[in-house]
């Protein structure tokens, strides 16, 4: 815990530092549920203390049911949901898209949120991005950083975890990438796939990152927490 602790402020001063932009007074709403394979508490948590360490004025909400009340969401500068697979209702998602729409930011990793609400196409059109495999489960593999506002300071780096396939809106701003070898599907050798975007959906900002089957890869790997943490701060209104 200590370790964790430690790490997130460094990390937070570094970010601010280098990105220029403030949390404090910013009102921020973490949504997390679904599959409890993807651990979407723990990913709040780490957030939480990120968040607490900047001022930042936070909500944290287990399920769908945060989205009930458009009233209550267009005041966030920032939604960062956590959910995997699970159900959203007509309502809910009518009003998490108007939201957002309207500019409120929205963002997060991996499942829970380029894996959410599957029977959804209009959540997947506001995101960009859905995951469709992950071809040998958990590999080592590169992440790739492209030139871009968000990653400055950010180096390529290795992880092992789920290399994901995702199926993509082409209008999105990919900032990085990673390389499939063909080693389970020959012919997806060579392909090139997202690992991290950011897109427009209307008046809102978008930011995605696949990465983060496991919420410690964040802790344990400082460009991958410069990488999820930069995205969210571009992400707010």
């Amino acid at each position: 815990m200590k370790k964790i602790t430690i790490y997130f402020l460094l990390f937070t001063l570094y970010v601010n530092f280098s990105f220029g932009q403030d949390l404090k007074d910013k009102n921020i709403l973490l949504v997390w549920g679904g599959w409890d394979g993807h651990n979407p508490e723990l990913f709040v948590n780490h957030i939480e203390k990120w968040l607490i360490s900047e001022n930042a004025n936070y909500k944290i909400h287990n399920g769908v049911s945060a989205y009930d009340n458009y009233e209550e969401l267009i005041k966030y500068d920032l939604i960062i949901q956590s959910i995997t697979m699970g159900q959203i209702g007509k309502e809910e998602l009518n009003n998490l898209l108007k939201a957002v729409a309207n500019g409120v930011g929205f963002s997060g990793a991996h499942g829970g949120i380029a894996d959410s609400f599957r029977n959804n196409p209009s959540y997947q059109f506001m995101v960009g991005g859905q995951w469709v495999s992950h071809p040998g489960n958990k590999v080592k593999f590169k992440v790739n950083i492209h030139e871009d506002e968000l990653t400055d300071g950010i180096q390529d780096f290795e992880l092992f975890s789920e290399q994901w396939y995702v199926h993509y809106d082409p209008n999105v701003d990919i900032i990085a990438t990673t390389t499939f070898d063909g080693k389970y599907y020959p012919e997806i050798d060579g392909v090139v796939m997202p690992i991290a975007w950011k897109k427009m959906y209307n008046k809102g900002k978008i930011f995605c990152l696949t990465i983060g089957h496991d919420p410690d890869e964040f802790v344990n790997d400082e460009n991958a927490w410069k990488l999820l943490s930069k995205g969210l701060l571009w992400a707010m209104k």
